[in-house]
């Protein structure tokens, strides 16, 4: 049978348990075998005598096999091999060392697994073994280690040819993966191993066995369809080029001092050297940055190849509705909002798409430039949809934009709300209205994706928040109109210069970083915890803002207590070293929201009780990751995955999250909020609660709002002057920036407090110092880039599924991701549609179609 990269794993391996285990891991080919990389290396096993061994030290040693038994396990089912060896036969005097001995042992709940082991272990055998020595009942132990039979005192086929090869082969680095309750890292190792010896076949040595593959010596046989042990590779150099051919030109590949793409798999999964498996993994991290570049560079191209509704400024002495918009506002355009809104005027004119983010501080306006930018396809004859991504969100820019454009002279706009709780009769109208192709602007929520919307003549679509969208989505609203629309895409959410460069490459990118006329920068307060009389200070100070008519949110991480950590969301920053953690309750409330129940509630300052409470739990993922990092990207032992999680800072246990159902009823109790009535709200409420506590914190009727981050974005309350963020140490600062966000909008003074229990002078700490003396979203978001992973600050654009994106770092990468950008522009120069670079196009075909979400959406 042939075998390819993509070839199926379940056709290639006898094990069925392993290949589920596989797949879960999202391993179904080889191809994807092969990219599932390791995190990190170990040190080469040191060969020490039996004697000279130090307990947890793992160590390499060869012996004989003095004396095997199999004890059943009366206790627990199963059974337990232990072999007595010792090295006598192969210490000498001048060694200075004397003879020793030590125990193997082996445990397993098969029996067939137990004979095959003791099948390799009978008395006399030599072997080589490597592991951590333990010690139990005064002698020296190893439990489960690797073992290579090098003679066999029957004469039969030993697995490998001499004691050095074995040596060499159990001391070697070797490589560690991201493994799960159903397959260790050493089977996953193993497997891929096994796939690499298929793609490359030597033809066996005469001294080479003929049987099936044991998977390991803590194994079972037959995990693999492949000769002998697949950890002994004998494998074709050319045969593997062959099978592996290399996506890289030949001229890339020399001038960047990169190996072929066969070696640097070799290299990362079966290093010989540490220096090895890095030259591997700079490889391949390298090709990572080429062909997304290129698919990049080549999505930009294609932008001009397809045809838009051109919306030029229509001429004459009458003012457009753009520009009588414009005049209308009760306040100038920043210089950033007017040179934006240039931009987009001009490449709206143009019969090409428009492809532009943009980039805003939180309240920097760039709801007025989406305004704008609407209004040019209006006085152009056309349509235009703005899209949020929450019922909420969609009514407050339709109340907006309503009231904006109420004050403007000439014909009236229409302005159109089409949500998925409307009732039938509103929607129809709505959807006649769009399908009519009549000039309007309609804003609607993932309504604007089903197939009853239709608008023929729409010229622009506008995405709020684009992050909560995928590429699907926005096809299916290029496919509503005649022609292309333009596409303009916004989002508070900070992000760092360098990481957009490699994310939105296909787009052009506009930043809006000063804020409108009125606007007073908040002040950001960092509080202990512990620290009582602060604590009580700020409650008495926001009794005096909302005394004053103003508003307060509170923003706890958890919705509801419970005392059990392992049942509560991953949804802030450090929780656990997992890559789960970190999240923010964004992901979180995705999670909950299908659950029953409901949160949202009001509760009066006398009673401390929530008129309704969940009593559902949400879980959360987690996935242990090891803490330490190398000392170098080039001599260490870690490499770095773009999306893994926040380092903990060496705490061993955390203090458990504060939640919304807690705080409500302790702020209930204090007498600062005394008659003060109190809402909350999660991401557990349907629109038409959460709709409702808007409402009444709004009106001021709970002029105080206990809530999870379901408020981090799109939430506009003018009156809101203080937020408070419990267990801020444990969020990432991207959020805590958008969560400053969400006061100071009417012009009043505000303020944002964040709570913290982190250690002075840690990581955390460390961390908050930055958002208390910044304000700028795209520095900020560079710090936490730096101080926590990519996987979180660009964490929205990683949940649901990782790009092919495996081994690229956003922000330490900058410069390699430059570097390759650069050649891929000079290689598309000479081949555009890269007909000379089958292998290229055929990588870049595959990353586009797989990552479309992530080339223009975060």
């Amino acid at each position: 049978m042939a075998v390819s990269l993509d070839s199926a794993v379940s056709s290639l391996m006898t094990n069925k348990r392993r290949v589920g285990a596989l797949k879960a891991l999202g391993v179904t080919t080889l191809g994807e075998a092969l990219t599932y990389y390791p995190f990190r290396v170990t040190d080469p096993v040191p060969v020490t005598p039996i004697g000279g061994m130090r307990i947890g030290s793992k160590a390499a040693f060869v012996a004989s096999v003095r004396q095997l038994r199999v004890v059943p396990m009366n206790a627990r089912r199963g059974f337990r091999v232990e072999a007595l060896v010792d090295d006598a036969d192969f210490e000498d005097s001048a060694s200075g060392m004397m003879p020793a001995s030590a125990r193997l042992v082996f445990f397993s709940h098969n029996k067939g697994y137990a004979d095959w082991m003791s099948s390799r272990l009978r008395t006399g055998s030599v072997i080589v073994a490597s592991g951590d020595p333990s010690e139990f009942n005064g002698q020296l132990q190893f439990t489960h280690p690797d073992v290579v039979v090098v003679r066999d005192p029957e004469g039969r086929s030993a697995e490998i040819d001499s004691v050095q090869a074995a040596l060499n082969k159990v001391s070697r680095p070797q490589p560690v993966y991201h493994a799960s309750s159903r397959i260790s890292s050493d089977h996953i190792h193993e497997s891929i191993l096994g796939f690499l010896r298929l793609l490359g076949p030597q033809e066996p040595s005469p001294e080479s066995g003929t049987g099936e593959a044991p998977e390991s010596s803590a194994g079972h046989p037959g995990a693999a369809i492949a000769p002998d042990d697949p950890d002994d590779l004998v494998i074709d150099p050319a045969a593997l080029a062959k099978a592996i051919p290399d996506v890289l030109p030949e001229s890339v590949r020399s001038q960047n001092r990169l190996l072929h793409r066969a070696e640097a798999f070799l290299a990362v999964h079966h290093p010989d050297s540490v220096k090895r498996f890095h030259e591997g993994i700079r490889t391949l991290r390298f090709e990572e940055a080429f062909v997304s570049q290129i698919s990049l560079l080549k999505t930009r191209a294609a932008t001009g190849d397809v045809e838009a509704f051109a919306c030029p400024t229509p001429k004459g002495e009458t003012a457009s509705a753009r520009q009588r918009f414009i005049y209308s506002l009760p306040f100038d355009l920043t210089h950033g909002q007017q040179a934006v809104i240039d931009d987009i005027i001009a490449d709206m004119s143009k019969p090409s798409p428009m492809q532009r983010l943009l980039q805003g501080e939180v309240g920097s306006g760039k709801t007025v430039v989406a305004v704008a930018a609407m209004l040019q396809a209006i006085d152009a004859g056309h349509q235009a949809v703005l899209v949020a991504p929450t019922q909420v969100l969609a009514e407050q820019h339709y109340a907006g934009i309503s009231a904006m454009l109420q004050g403007i002279e000439g014909d009236p706009i229409d302005v159109l709300l089409l949500t998925g709780g409307m009732k039938l009769a509103r929607r129809r109208r709505v959807l006649a209205k769009a399908a009519s192709g009549e000039p309007c602007i309609v804003v609607a929520t993932h309504a604007a994706f089903s197939k009853t919307f239709q608008a023929p003549n729409l010229a622009l679509v506008v995405i709020d928040e684009q992050h909560r969208f995928g590429v699907e989505q926005r096809e299916a609203l290029r496919r509503k109109s005649e022609k292309a629309p333009h596409l303009l895409v916004m989002t508070a959410t900070p992000i760092p210069r360098t990481a957009a460069m490699t994310w939105f490459g296909d787009l052009d990118i506009s930043w809006l970083t000063e804020l409108p006329g009125g606007r007073k920068p908040i002040r950001t307060v960092v509080i202990p915890e512990a620290d009582g009389p602060t604590m009580a200070r700020m409650f008495a100070h926001i009794r005096q803002r909302v005394d004053a008519g103003e508003r307060a949110y509170i923003v706890c991480p958890r919705i509801e207590e419970n005392p059990d950590d392992d049942e509560i969301p991953a949804v802030v920053a450090g929780q656990t070293a997992g890559k789960a953690a970190g999240r923010s309750e964004r992901s979180s409330d995705r999670s909950v929201e299908r659950a029953d129940g409901r949160v949202a509630g009001r509760s009066g300052g006398t009673d401390g009780r929530a008129d309704r409470r969940s009593g559902g739990r949400s879980g959360g993922r987690s996935a242990g990751r090891g803490r330490d990092r190398g000392i170098g990207e080039e001599t260490g032992l870690f490499i770095e995955d773009p999306f893994d999680g926040p380092e903990t800072d060496g705490a061993e246990t955390r203090p458990p999250l504060h939640s919304v159902e807690e705080i409500s009823r302790r702020l209930a109790a204090l007498p600062q909020f005394k008659g003060i009535a109190i809402a909350t709200l999660t991401g557990r409420d349907d629109d038409e609660t959460k709709t409702q506590v808007m409402d009444w914190f709004a009106s001021g009727e709970t002029p105080v709002l206990v809530a999870t981050t379901v408020i981090e974005v799109g939430v506009d309350v003018p009156q809101a002057s203080c937020i408070v963020v419990f267990d801020a140490d444990r969020f990432g600062l991207s959020q805590l920036h958008q969560l400053r966000g969400r006061v100071g909008r009417g012009g009043t003074n505000s303020w944002a407090f964040l709570i913290s229990r982190a250690e002075p002078g840690s990581i955390a700490a460390q961390r908050l110092e930055v958002i208390r003396t910044s304000t700028d979203g795209a520095a900020i978001a560079q710090a936490d880039l730096e101080l926590r992973g990519a996987g979180d600050v660009l964490g929205d654009a990683q949940s649901g599924g990782r790009s092919s994106l495996k081994l690229l770092r956003v922000v330490k990468d900058a410069d390699m991701i430059a570097q390759a950008r650069e050649q891929a522009q000079t290689l598309l120069a000479e081949d555009p549609d890269l007909s000379r670079k089958t292998e290229l196009a055929g990588a870049v075909l595959d990353f586009t179609r797989g990552n479309e979400r992530f080339i223009t959406s975060t």
